[in-house]
């Protein structure tokens, strides 16, 4: 990286050369307010907010849009700045609803804030809301524009990094306002529900379904066994809720809390992990030894790219393996063999699960595949957020909470299961168990590097006893496209295929950076979160799938072996394709 100097109020700061004030300010230790930057996203500056002069120059900029020039003195703050921004802030309140106490954002909009931090106690010019309705069309995300600020943070997420193109500004001027695509309902969108807008919004315009009160009517009722998982990404980000810091492993202290809000029974989504792997991988091995099927095999625990793919790339349903997401093998196992196990009547069982992606809410309803225990294998699910926001209801204090362990049968994992929550993970996962299955011996080194890393496209190869193993991991929409093409290619000229296995996960860094974590997620919490997952995987005493022994007997007992019939009935899945726009 060149550097420059230059000077933020007179100080001295080495700059990137290629940066813009707003991050040269940042390394001088200077908070420039923002409300439409982002540090994923293209700054275009739309709100004004972040204005500074240059030293010996009369006209102001925008700190987020205008790079730095050598040898320049930038002021950030002074009486005149502070008062434009107060300014802007007021107009911009002139036309948001003040309905901050009932807002699905209060206390953590990015606009109340700032009108906290610059003292407005009233706004002093005519308010001009626009009379516009909520749109609750999809079971993921409620859109409600009239609480839109114009920012564009979630237009530019769904088309620069998701490459959905779900929603835009309609209209000119004063009526300019946020809409799905074609002015359409949400639902009847490209939309693939990932939440990605409503992770990056910094009010409430865009946010999830909340659907807490579902889980506390199931507890009060009678006669219900209410069954609770939790996903590998939830024990890294959900203590952020309670102050702690983004990677704080607290796995057992949400069993606690889960079990004190009335859970009877609860377990990890990681077991559910661990049985993805065992049919994802034995559907791989069989295809990549006997040349049976189409190759290269794609991963489909991601409900938005399952979603993303039927939509604009129905032509790779025939790579996409059919096994399960883990929350519905999950779900699946809790309503048919620890029912047997429990003697309970599936139908009595209230299965929850608590995830960190919006699209989830979705997938629950994605097909009759997902009812294969003879009633919905999973009832309801729930992000991060709002567990969080139950937890507190309850008066629980959950950073001193004793630490709890999963119940039994399916509650036990092993590192490879808790991996899946990053980027690369499911990959990893599956090779290590591929591994033994094509070497007959177990991975000595268990920790796939290849497929580390934050990059949008990860590519490797991978030896195997003399067998090479071509694969590849992308996350984040914009970066599957090149990945697909390749393969689009291949099979339309005839040469070799490009790749043997290929993951996929919709959200930047993966599952630890969901729509529906906890917000102000950035690279820096997705490296503190990703290094908590890693960090489980390393102290778990088992990090193979094939080597948790209630995977093993689960097998023994109830499913056969991997890819059986049985397991093929409540373990896999079909896919469809699916119009980009609902007519």
């Amino acid at each position: 990286m060149k550097t420059v100097e230059v000077k933020i109020n007179g100080q001295s700061v080495q700059a990137d050369a290629a940066g813009s004030i707003l991050d040269a300010a940042k390394l001088a230790g200077t908070k420039i307010p923002i409300l439409c930057a982002h540090p994923d996203l293209t700054a275009w500056g739309a709100c004004g907010i972040c204005i500074v002069k240059i030293e010996g120059n009369p006209r102001l900029v925008r700190a987020c849009t205008t790079k730095v020039v050598p040898g320049q003195n930038y002021i950030t703050h002074d009486p005149e700045i502070q008062k434009i921004r107060k300014t802007v802030i007021e107009l911009i309140l002139s036309n948001h609803p003040q309905e901050c106490l009932t807002c699905a954002r209060n206390q953590a909009c990015e606009l109340q804030k700032l009108a906290t931090d610059f003292c407005i106690r009233e706004v002093p010019y005519d308010t001009n809301i626009m009379d516009l309705p909520k749109d609750t069309s999809t079971e993921s995300v409620i859109l409600d524009p009239v609480k839109c600020v114009q920012c564009g943070r979630c237009a530019l997420v769904c088309q620069s990094l998701q490459d959905v193109w779900a929603l835009e500004f309609l209209e000119r001027g004063e009526k300019t306002r946020l809409a799905p695509s074609a002015d359409v309902l949400l639902d009847e969108s490209p939309c693939i529900k990932c939440g990605q807008c409503a992770a990056h919004c910094p009010v409430g315009a865009i946010y999830e379904k909340d659907e807490t009160d579902k889980f506390l009517a199931a507890v009060l009722a009678k006669n219900t066994h209410v069954s609770v998982q939790i996903a590998p990404a939830i024990r890294v980000a959900l203590g952020e809720a309670f102050g702690m810091k983004p990677g704080s492993i607290v796995t057992g202290k949400i069993y606690a809390a889960l079990r004190k809000l009335g859970a009877d029974s609860v377990f990890d989504t990681n077991f559910g992990a661990d049985l993805t792997v065992m049919e994802e991988g034995s559907e791989f091995v069989e295809k990549f030894l006997n040349r049976k099927g189409d190759l290269p095999q794609l991963t489909s625990c991601c409900p938005a790219w399952t979603d993303y793919m039927e939509k604009y790339y129905p032509d790779m349903i025939p790579h996409f393996s059919t096994a399960k997401s883990p929350m519905m093998m999950q779900g699946a196992m809790a309503k048919t063999y620890f029912a047997q196990q429990k003697n309970l009547d599936p139908k009595d069982i209230y299965s929850v699960a608590i995830m960190p992606c919006t699209a989830k809410k979705f997938e629950i309803r994605r097909s009759s595949d997902m009812n294969s225990s003879g009633a919905p294998d999973v009832d309801l699910v729930l992000t991060t957020r709002e567990l969080g926001r139950l937890i507190k209801m309850a008066g629980i204090d959950f950073e001193n909470l004793a630490d709890e362990k999963a119940d039994s049968p399916i509650g036990l994992y092993t590192g490879a299961g808790t991996i899946f929550g990053v980027t690369g993970g499911v990959m990893e996962a599956a090779l290590r168990t591929a591994y033994k299955l094509v070497a007959g011996e177990e991975l000595k080194n268990v920790e796939i590097n290849p497929v580390r890393g934050t990059d949008g496209v990860k590519k490797g190869v991978i030896d195997i006893k003399g067998t090479a193993v071509k694969v590849a991991a992308a996350h984040g929409m914009i970066n599957v496209k090149s990945i697909l093409e390749e393969i689009r290619e291949a099979k339309k000229t005839g040469k070799p295929m490009p790749y043997d296995f290929v993951e996929v996960m919709a959200c930047y860094g993966g599952c630890i950076a969901g729509g529906g974590q906890p917000y102000e997620t950035d690279d820096k919490v997705r490296a503190a979160r990703t290094a908590g997952l890693y960090t489980d995987d390393a102290k778990s005493q088992l990090r193979c799938s094939h080597l948790n022994p209630e995977i093993l007997h689960i097998y023994e007992k109830f499913l056969g072996k991997p890819c059986s019939d049985k397991a093929h009935k409540y373990l896999h899945t079909h896919y469809q394709k699916r119009p980009v726009y609902k007519k």
